[in-house]
């Protein structure tokens, strides 16, 4: 199974202790599956995940959008200001 590097951002990035993390999925794999495969890998994780920002190759996405393991993804906690 191929490995997919996802960089971490703000409260991701210190809940997982590290930049990025390494996430086991099939070559065919879409966001919905990355999402649920870091829950499994990295369960602190888990509270953020539904709601997080994940983009591919600097572009936002839903969770049927496909991922290859060339891809730089991004995850990002959900934002909010004023």
């Amino acid at each position: 199974m191929p490995s997919h590097r996802v960089l971490l951002f703000a409260t991701l990035r210190d809940l997982a202790g590290q930049e990025s993390v390494n996430v086991h999925l099939p070559a065919e794999a879409t966001v919905g599956q990355l999402r649920r495969a870091l829950a499994e890998q990295y369960p602190a994780l888990t509270p953020y995940l539904d709601t997080a920002i994940i983009a591919v190759n600097h572009a936002f996405t839903t969770d049927d959008t496909p991922i290859h393991p060339e891809d730089e993804i991004a995850a990002f906690p959900p934002v909010s200001g004023g």
